[in-house]
Formats: C-alpha cells, structure tokens, sequence
C-alpha cells in the first residue's frame, strides 16, 4: 500500500463527512491504534463516533456482542469472528460504518493454522458486512502498522457511492 497512515485517514474523513456518515473500530491485534489514528485529526469528532478495545474474548462478547460459541468454534482469529466484531460495533455505537481487526501480532501467538501476521478484517457499511484475510510480515509493530492501513484503506474502498 503507498498511501500512508495520516493521508488514508484525511481520505476517509472527507469521505465519511461528505456522506454524512460516522464509524466506529473493533480492535483486537491493533490495541486501538486505528481509533488512535482517526482521533489524531482535529475535527475526528464529525466523524469518528468510538471506538472498541476488545483484546480478551469476554471483551469481545461484552462490548461487541460476539458469541461466545462463535469464538469457541472458530476461535478469536478468523471470518466470522471479525464480521461479527463489525457488525456489532455498528449495532454498538452511534456510527454507520465501522471496521473490526482480530490477528496475531506476534512474536507469540501463532500456530501452523493461524501463523504470526495473520489478520482478518471486518468492515461494516450501509451496504453489508464485508471481510478479507491478510498475513503480514515483520514484528509486532510491523504487522499491527500493516494492520491499520489495511483496515483504513479497506473501509474507504467500501464505503457506499453517494
């Protein structure tokens, strides 16, 4: 990705104002850097309604909704896991748009099935809940950076045309 962090988030506020649209994040691997992206900007508050820090899986049942056996059929990492992560941060907040990441960041963590810098996305928007699967190479901080301009360059693809 060429665009940098501060140049996706002055996209996607323009965007989200311009169809008088507010998000919401769901962050799990990330720790709430992508809600500390957005909120960087003055003036966030015209489109960034909160965001959701929900690293335990009670985190991610409590604040967002999640189920419980969800998570224990597929586990934290996975597609339905970070769609309903998504959807629930809509459902949870005062936004219409919303973007959810739930990875392993590393050095610890992985598995052959979930390898350190896998990542799923969920994305949540007026049109429906969308997911994508990503691995990303590098350390913890390289992967959760990877993490977040992926996920602010994912919702400003999918944002609705006005």
């Amino acid at each position: 990705m060429t665009n940098s962090i501060p140049s996706l988030v002055e996209q996607l506020a323009r965007e989200l104002k311009a169809r008088g649209l507010m998000m919401a994040t769901a962050e799990s691997c990330t720790g709430g850097l992508i809600a500390g992206a957005c909120t960087e900007v003055s003036g966030s508050s015209d489109w960034f309604e909160r965001g959701f820090v929900s690293y335990s899986n009670a985190a991610k049942h409590e604040l967002l909704g999640v189920p419980e056996a969800l998570i224990e059929q597929h586990g934290a990492v996975s597609e339905p896991v970070a769609r309903a992560m998504a959807a629930g941060a809509v459902a949870h907040a005062h936004a219409q748009c919303s973007v959810a990441v739930t990875g392993v960041a590393g050095p610890t963590g992985g598995s052959a099935e979930k390898p350190v810098g896998t990542v799923w996305f969920g994305w949540a928007t007026p049109a429906g809940v969308f997911s994508e699967h990503r691995r990303f190479d590098g350390d913890r901080s390289a992967v959760r950076q990877a993490t977040v301009q992926h996920a602010l360059a994912g919702l400003l693809q999918r944002l609705p045309n006005t």
